[in-house]
């Protein structure tokens, strides 16, 4: 069994410079070598992984998924040495069934620093500052792409989901917490600190309940799956998740229906102002609380509606690929990867 990476691992000055080089494909049988793209999606409880086919159009399929545990509370070092094993099992497993691995994309939560490779914080996890991009390159001789895990997750439903076709989307999941991305033409915004479209932190109730972040009020700590079920169990002294709350406004429960609707509220009032901001064409509703389906689209799009002045009204449309839109996200990147490299490969030899 590996080690856990030290905590030297992760400084710039401890790790080679150059990654170390990919053993070729293997085909058996005589078959051709077909291209794919590793893909790790690390959470805060699973990390979601694939082997995805490149198309010639750029798109990816995946043609090999896992879900293994985090394993977060064996601290830090031991997650990053664990993301590693499982992107290097992917690229050995691709070459033992005879095909290419070329990349490998990782999508991350918390804050990342998408142009330096690094993934800066997790509270869920605990990390500060890890390369997990050269690690991830070092490791694996392969290129490596890191990016936000709901940047990557908004990235696929604009290419593969929800939102092709659309110029400009908001990718909005609602889980435990809330965030956003902001996909214009197909490329989503990072912003300048890598901090873009934190839609969870708009202050829509300025005396409201304390936000993690510490201020009160924020989206995030009044209208995510989280606040739903705090709120109900405020109220009923019962124990709920939000799918719950939601089945029991539909039923016409009245405590239920006084959260659904103070929750279809502050969510309208969030995403105007991201409406304002941004002027999507779409925005695309995710996570858990989106599992509700019409019962919270339906309202929410009246609850905008009420509140427009000048704004065009967005179409809003539930998430197409589910828990695994920051996996497909993560080979996109990966598939970008291959590109540039191909690029850079050819520049070298003219």
């Amino acid at each position: 069994m590996r080690k856990a990476l030290k905590l030297c691992s992760w400084q710039p000055s401890c790790r080679s410079e150059q990654p170390r080089p990919a053993a070729p494909a293997r085909p058996r049988g005589g078959r051709v070598s077909h291209d794919v793209v590793i893909a790790v999606d690390v959470g805060g409880t699973m990390i979601k992984c694939a082997l995805a086919d490149l198309e010639p159009s750029g798109a990816v399929t995946a043609r090999h998924t896992e879900r293994r545990p985090t394993h977060a509370e064996r601290g830090p070092d031991a997650v990053v040495d664990r993301i590693l094993d499982v992107a290097e099992s992917l690229a050995e497993r691709a070459r033992a069934d005879g095909l290419n691995p070329r990349a490998v994309g990782l999508a991350a939560p918390g804050i990342v620093d998408e142009t330096r490779g690094v993934a800066a914080y997790s509270a869920n996890i605990g990390w500060r500052d890890v390369p997990l991009r050269d690690l991830a390159a070092d490791r694996l001789g392969l290129p490596a792409v890191l990016g936000h895990d709901v940047r990557t997750g908004g990235l696929a439903e604009a290419r593969l989901g929800a939102g092709q076709g659309a110029s400009q989307l908001l990718f909005v999941p609602i889980g435990t917490g809330i965030a956003g991305a902001h996909v214009v033409a197909g490329e989503v915004s990072t912003g300048a600190h890598g901090a873009a479209c934190e839609l969870g932190h708009i202050v829509v109730r300025p005396d409201g309940r304390r936000c993690g972040c510490g201020r009160r009020g924020c989206l995030e700590a009044e209208a995510s799956a989280a606040a739903v079920a705090s709120r109900y169990a405020e109220r009923t002294g019962r124990q709920a998740s939000a799918a719950d709350v939601a089945r029991e406004a539909v039923a016409g429960e009245p405590a239920a229906v006084a959260v659904w609707r103070q929750t279809v509220d502050a969510l309208a009032d969030g995403l105007l102002t991201a409406i304002t901001l941004y002027d999507p064409e779409l925005i695309v509703i995710g996570g858990g609380l989106a599992e509700a389906g019409e019962h919270l689209l339906h309202p929410l799009h009246a609850a905008i509606d009420a509140r427009r002045t000048f704004e065009a009204p967005p179409v809003l449309a539930p998430a197409a690929l589910g828990d695994q839109a920051g996996c497909l996200g993560a080979a996109l990147l990966a598939a970008a990867a291959t590109t540039n490299a191909a690029a850079a490969s050819s520049g070298d030899n003219t």
